[in-house]
């Protein structure tokens, strides 16, 4: 493992600040709801979104900016996703005019987003107003990135954020970022909202390949209640102030750089897991001896979905026969006859089925193994080499109660 976590956020990586402060979309005045990042030189950048044919329009806006592969800021807000609206687009590009005003850069190198109720009209005074204290309390400092983590917060109980490094080219790189999803998640291209930043020198063609890349192994492998949101956008800026060699091509520094964006991408697709709306245990699902990726995905993908299997994990029930259901309608080319199931905590590991079929274990420790707030579910195809992993959570009660009264 050539890179390592260090403490940090958005604002890790050299020439980035960040903030968020609440400026009044949101009735609460205590909440964020205006985040801004900013670079002090023009990156290469790149994104992926969401695959809903309802898209927010935000990401219209998103998708034109960064057709030249180049930003300098991000500008998001929470309390109303901006979708679905008449004049949803001339909002999007009010804020980037906005903030390209205020940082005294171009509106095209704006990336913007929204979260929040769908259908609402997004109400830009507010924004205009806060625009001058959200550009003064822009920090490079870890409370900048902070700051901007809770601004992007909806139902989310935890900001979620971290930073790691990596050495390239004998110069050391930093990749930040934060993120926000807690209801309404099942990515397919995308995540929810996620933006990362990054010192390293890397050209717009392959940043834009190593974000797809990540995206696939790390946000693509989550599933919350199979909702795919209509805002889901990851963005990646790079400023290349790290000094490394630009990576222009697939080589090792391209490799090592991918690995540790994936490191991060895999950090927050777990915070967002275990944050999940109303949940109380993060679910893993690993699954290995698979004949291709495709499949291995496929399967994981499939179980961790389940809702019948989330709502045995929120009762503690080593019900592993929904595991093997959900391998069975996954449409993945698997040889039930050949699979074992597991689960795992910290409280141990205990076998509940082998080559498709139920065996003796302790319904006891079972118990025990699943009342812990983190489970792997592991699954073994025992058919090929292929290996992938998805991240969900618990189904609950409270996942009701949250969402039968979102709007109020």
């Amino acid at each position: 493992m050539e890179y390592k976590f260090i403490e940090g956020s958005v604002t890790a990586a050299k020439g980035f600040q960040a903030s968020g402060i609440h400026c009044g979309i949101r009735k609460n005045k205590s909440k964020r709801d205006l985040g801004l990042i900013y670079c002090e030189k023009k990156c290469t950048a790149a994104a992926v979104y969401t695959t809903n044919l309802v898209q927010s329009s935000p990401i219209t806006v998103t998708r034109k900016n960064l057709t030249d592969g180049f930003a300098q800021a991000v500008i998001v807000n929470s309390g109303n996703a901006n979708t679905c609206n008449a004049d949803g687009e001339k909002k999007a590009e009010e804020m980037c005019s906005l903030t390209a005003k205020a940082l005294n850069i171009n509106a095209e190198d704006v990336i913007v987003a929204s979260t929040g109720v769908i259908g609402q009209v997004l109400p830009i005074e507010p924004i205009a107003e806060g625009m001058d204290e959200l550009v003064s309390q822009l920090s490079s400092d870890l409370s900048g990135g902070t700051n901007a983590a809770e601004a992007i917060m909806t139902t989310d109980t935890v900001k979620k954020e971290v930073a790691a490094e990596v050495v390239i080219g004998g110069k050391t790189v930093t990749i930040g970022g934060i993120s926000k999803g807690s209801g309404m998640i099942h990515p397919n291209m995308a995540t929810m909202l996620c933006f990362i930043t990054t010192d390293a020198a890397i050209s717009s063609e392959m940043i834009q390949k190593a974000v797809k890349t990540a995206a696939d192994k790390t946000f693509n492998m989550i599933s919350i209640d199979g909702d795919t949101s209509t805002n889901d956008t990851l963005s990646v800026m790079a400023s290349g102030l790290a000094g490394n060699d630009e990576i222009t091509c697939e080589n090792e520094d391209y490799h090592l750089f991918v690995n540790a964006l994936e490191a991060v991408c895999k950090e927050l697709s777990k915070m967002m897991a275990k944050d999940g709306e109303g949940a109380t245990k993060l679910l893993v699902c690993k699954v290995s001896g698979a004949k291709t990726e495709k499949d291995a995905k496929g399967v994981a993908k499939s179980v961790i979905c389940s809702s019948l299997l989330k709502a045995a994990m929120f009762g503690a029930d080593a019900n592993w026969g929904r595991v093997l259901c959900a391998i069975g309608y996954s449409g993945c080319d698997v040889d039930v006859r050949k699979i074992d199931v597991s689960f795992a905590s910290e409280s141990g590991t205990i076998d509940v089925c082998k080559n498709g079929a139920g065996i003796d274990f302790s319904e006891e420790l079972a118990k025990t193994i699943l009342t812990r707030d983190e489970i792997d579910i592991m699954v073994a195809l025992n058919d090929g080499e292929a290996y992938a992993e998805a991240y969900g959570c618990d189904l609950t009660y409270e996942y009701v109660k949250i969402n039968g009264d979102y709007r109020t």
